[in-house]
């Protein structure tokens, strides 16, 4: 029997820790998780936290009182055992401090020749070689590119473009699972996705990194 955690016949099994709706919540998100959990915590401890991220979970899963969608409530405990590993006060930067100065005129500039205030395109950047960003992914070294480049933004840049724009989550979910304010995100997306677009830029005129 197939188990659909949206449903309240899923949401039922799982919250009595059903052996067979856990095994499918697992096998649905658990690529997912790692993913979120590398953004935050980086590649060194994305499984393991992922893997005591869902021991958590199946522990907690009878006391879900449904306040938030589930997979926001999965989240939010992956996030919390990323911190827990590296340390509030260590290598993860708190992201409720990370307002950012706005005083860097160049940095501002380029925002606003790239972006609109909702974070989507004025319009496309015309160095762009390939019809789209989908297919521009496709190309194994750009692909290889980006990665390398997403491993050294800092820890709250890259969790919020990993949600954002790699997970395609709301900025109201971003903002639940993060702890932060709606106006951070999107300065946070902004900076992650300006050093993308340069890295991208270079790519398509260089052919390199």
């Amino acid at each position: 029997m197939l188990h659909d955690e949206n449903t309240t016949e899923g949401l039922g099994a799982l919250r009595r820790q059903d052996q067979a709706a856990f095994a499918a919540l697992v096998k649905k998100y658990h690529q997912r998780m790692v993913i979120i959990a590398r953004a935050i915590a980086g590649d060194v401890w994305a499984e393991e936290v992922t893997q005591e991220a869902w021991v958590s979970i199946y522990r907690a899963l009878p006391n879900f009182e449904g306040r938030s969608t589930l997979q926001t409530w999965m989240f939010t405990i992956l996030k919390n055992e990323a911190k827990t590993r590296l340390g509030k006060e260590s290598r993860f930067v708190s992201m409720d401090m990370a307002a950012v100065d706005s005083s860097n005129e160049d940095f501002v500039n380029a925002l606003n020749e790239r972006f609109r205030e909702d974070g989507h395109w004025k319009e496309a950047p015309t160095s762009w070689h390939i019809e789209s960003p989908a297919a521009l992914l496709e190309e194994k070294q750009l692909l290889e590119c980006i990665h390398h480049t997403l491993t050294l933004l800092s820890a709250d840049q890259r969790a919020v473009f990993t949600l954002r724009d790699l997970q395609q989550l709301d900025l109201d979910e971003i903002c639940n699972i993060l702890d932060i304010s709606t106006s951070n995100v999107r300065v946070l997306l902004h900076r992650a996705r300006l050093t993308l677009m340069r890295v991208i830029d270079r790519y398509q005129e260089t052919g390199t990194c």
